[in-house]
């Protein structure tokens, strides 16, 4: 039986996966472990998905765990994610909800355990977990935009992340001033996901049917969970620009996760300004709804992704692997992917995005090239390899101090 990470030879090359393997021989012995706070739906659970079996293929002791919660917490720490994000306005941390934060987890440090030499805490819902650290060694990974943090809720969640050995941020830009190593560490994509492999036409025209969505008509996609800073009812303006000007659709596909109370909320915005309008199809789809997301995202003859607020963006990653022009907000991670006119466009306003997704529809050969572009980017810089070598890295590291 071919190993796991075999399967991905024709993608990335013999050699860099003998590198790989050269990297983990030297982390022998080595237990790993990550934490965090859903096993579906997001991108830090697909990317486990994906990761942990890689490592276990190389030969190392890895783990991954995800922690419980009650509504309250996850309300809590919805409120903290969007507060160190600036989205949603000020929020007040009162003492009630930092007592409930901080038990919830202590409950799940003492049921887990964390013991592993490298424990990785992916985001802020199990930070606290730390308080349980002994000697091993504790990274914080941070996935979401920390560029501009409310500083009451920061100075907050600073006193847990000060006791880590070390942070990952996504962006440089999402640095804080800390007393600990940052490391820079782009997430990816696993191009053998049911997500991102190759589709045949006819499967994707299957799932436009199954969707009663039409094909042959200009088609905008943003696929994203239903979330303010992922700005659903902005997209929605850009299409009501776009319809003024030419006959097309739109698709919004996306779903809740079960770390996110909000979801809900914001769909039912969605759907409200929807109105009657049968060009606009919105998709409410389970978490493991990854064949269908390959599909729409296939049959898109034009993806967007205005984010007011992004970590990374791994929804820009998916489009531009499947050689879509991607029309992106000029924030965060999605900065870090689309390169302005080469494999895309970043905007900055309703106006700015109708605009250019109009270009895109009118110029198929352009967007075409546009998309050749951003396939080669994503190979470059964006695959799940990379991701890997950059883990190795970190642990070889900080388990060498």
């Amino acid at each position: 039986m071919a190993s796991e990470l075999s399967k991905y030879e024709k993608i990335i090359g013999y050699q860099e996966i003998e590198r790989l393997k050269d990297q983990a021989r030297r982390l022998k012995g080595i237990t790993l472990l990550h934490v965090n706070s859903t096993s579906t739906g997001g991108g830090v659970a697909e990317i486990l998905k994906s990761l942990v079996p890689l490592f276990r293929d190389l030969g190392i002791s890895c783990e991954w765990k995800v922690i419980r919660g009650t509504k309250e917490f996850f309300r809590i720490t919805k409120s903290l994610h969007n507060s160190v994000q600036g989205v949603g306005g000020k929020s007040r941390l009162t003492r009630d909800m930092a007592k409930e934060y901080q038990r919830v987890n202590r409950e799940n440090a003492k049921r887990l355990g964390l013991g592993a030499d490298v424990v990785v805490v992916h985001d802020i819902q199990p930070l606290p977990l730390v308080e349980a650290k002994g000697t091993n060694k504790w990274v914080w990974r941070c996935h979401i935009d920390l560029s501009r943090p409310e500083r009451e809720v920061w100075e907050f969640l600073h006193s847990y992340v000060a006791s880590y050995d070390a942070t990952i941020f996504s962006v440089p830009e999402f640095r804080q001033a800390l007393s600990i190593p940052q490391y820079i560490i782009a997430p990816s994509i696993d191009p053998l996901s049911d997500k991102n492999r190759d589709l045949s036409p006819q499967k994707v025209r299957e799932l436009y049917q199954k969707f009663r969505i039409p094909k042959g008509r200009p088609t905008l996609l943003q696929v994203s969970r239903f979330d303010p800073s992922k700005d659903p009812l902005g997209v929605i303006e850009v299409y009501r620009i776009l319809k003024e000007r030419m006959d097309c659709q739109l698709v919004l596909a996306g779903g809740g996760a079960e770390d996110d109370p909000e979801g809900s909320k914001i769909l039912a915005q969605v759907m409200e300004e929807k109105r009657d309008d049968p060009d606009i199809h919105i998709l409410d789809l389970p978490p493991t709804s990854f064949l269908e997301i390959n599909a729409l995202q296939r049959g898109a003859d034009v993806i967007i992704q205005k984010s007011l607020k992004e970590g990374f963006g791994l929804t820009v990653t998916e489009a531009l692997w499947k050689e879509k022009a991607v029309v992106g907000g000029k924030v965060g991670g999605i900065k870090l992917q689309i390169r302005d006119g080469e494999n895309g466009f970043l905007v900055s306003s309703v106006g700015e995005a109708a605009q250019r997704v109009e270009y895109l529809f009118k110029n198929p050969s352009q967007a075409q090239k546009m998309g050749k572009a951003g396939k080669k980017l994503v190979r470059e810089k964006f695959l799940i390899a990379r991701h890997l070598k950059d883990y190795l890295n970190l642990v070889s590291e900080i388990t060498s101090s």
